[in-house]
């Protein structure tokens, strides 16, 4: 091994090798990719999804229901698959709302927050049947005019821009002044509002932040929202049927992170609602997560096509790239690029025996996959492995940015797959 090599992040569990080889869901990584098509492809494995949510099930306070954030992966087959494990789902568009709808979720399940909704999505919504958390008293007026026009009470929740934000989150999107959510000290007076209008009146959503693996800053920020709340609920005089709690849980993708504590957060979760407010005593709570359901049950393989040298340093050319995998470029809301964790899947069980940095087929510095990652020595027609992919990889990169085209995606079962 020639070169210094920089770390990158832990291969999640749950993975091993056959024959030499990266196994996903007990088959061959080159297996799958020959049954797709050809790489770049995502692989998500369903077992680890079902068996993430057991786990969070095991230890979470029954009082809580899980809700799937479709924004991390609203691969078609991936939500027709959740449909059967999870107790809702939370949307942020009419898309979404629209793919969720078509996996055979009825709209009782079913939050949409976010703001911007147009008025065909509040109408869509409402006609579903759709828990609309509100962002703001004019979207408010719009949501009451259009369940006028339809003839139907729409089901309005009020999404809390909170004083407070979730400690270390990845993404805070709560907290001074934003575009998500009513502002705390707004709230009383738009619930009372909403109460008297006749709407099917549903309580609060809180979402403060995202990507957090301390499970003291999410129960800190759960102890806020739940304290925030009753005041809210007490100075506006009104119920509240129910509370969504946000999610925030992260995953380690970085050298030196560890993954969150689950069953601590859920300890303190389940003596937090045990000695919740009079007020909330008939309150149902929901917690939504997204990356933390599926992120590391996701893996993007992409074929070595060159192996080239250049001024003493050797870069691994791949058929994929940013366009597929923009965060693991470093692209996406990172201020230091850092590596996430990288294999090479036809020679995963062997020492790393080289240096080299993975990047992608694009035109352009910013496509890079990997810098300087110690692995085995990799040729043309190797396959790369990126983990951590099945939150925010292909939904969320630009699959059109010069050409090159969408990779394909599986969702992988006892050696099945559904390829879309």
């Amino acid at each position: 091994m020639t070169g210094a090599s920089k770390p990158m992040g832990p291969i999640p569990p749950g993975f091993a090798a056959i024959d030499g080889e990266l196994a996903i869901g007990g088959v061959r990584a080159r297996d799958w990719v020959a049954r797709a098509g050809g790489a770049p492809l995502f692989v998500y494995d369903a077992a680890l999804i079902a068996a993430r949510i057991a786990a969070w099930r095991a230890a979470m306070p029954q009082a809580l229901a899980l809700h799937y954030a479709v924004k991390a992966n609203p691969f078609a087959p991936l939500l027709a698959f959740m449909a059967h494990d999870v107790d809702g789902f939370d949307v942020a568009s009419g898309g979404e709302l629209a793919a969720v709808q078509a996996a055979g979720v009825a709209g009782g399940r079913i939050g949409f927050a976010g703001p911007g909704k147009r008025d065909a999505d509040l109408a869509a919504a409402i006609c579903a049947g759709v828990t609309l958390n509100l962002e703001s008293a004019h979207e408010a007026d719009r949501a009451l005019a259009a369940g006028d026009r339809l003839g139907i009470a729409p089901r309005l929740a009020i999404r809390i821009n909170p004083d407070f934000e979730l400690a270390g989150a990845g993404m805070r999107m709560g907290g001074g002044a934003r575009p998500f959510g009513v502002d705390a000290e707004l709230v009383p007076a738009l619930a009372r509002r909403l109460v008297a209008s006749g709407a099917q009146w549903c309580g609060f959503h809180v979402y403060a932040g995202s990507q957090s693996l301390d499970g003291e800053a999410i129960v800190a920020s759960q102890a806020a929202t739940l304290a925030l709340v009753v005041q809210l609920a007490e100075t506006a005089g009104v119920t509240v049927p129910a509370c969504n709690l946000g999610g925030g849980f992260g995953i380690p993708y970085f050298h030196g992170q560890r993954a969150l504590d689950l069953a601590q957060v859920g300890d303190r979760l389940g003596d937090l609602l045990d000695r919740r407010a009079p007020a909330l005593a008939q309150t149902r709570f929901v917690l939504e997560l997204g990356r933390w359901l599926v992120g590391e049950a996701g893996v993007y393989l992409a074929e070595v096509i060159e192996r080239k040298q250049s001024r003493g340093q050797t870069f691994l050319v791949v058929d994929g790239g940013l366009h597929h995998q923009l965060a693991a470029s470093g692209n996406f809301g990172a201020v230091i690029r850092r590596n996430y964790p990288c294999a090479i899947a036809t020679r995963f069980d062997a020492p790393a025996d080289d240096v080299a940095h993975v990047v992608g087929c694009l035109c352009t510095p910013l496509d890079r996959l990997g810098d300087a990652l110690a692995l085995p020595h990799a040729q043309p027609g190797d396959l790369v492995a990126l983990f951590c992919a099945g939150a925010y990889g292909a939904s969320a990169s630009p699959a059109a940015f010069l050409g090159h085209g969408p990779a394909r995606e599986m969702l992988v079962s006892s050696g099945s797959a559904i390829v879309a």
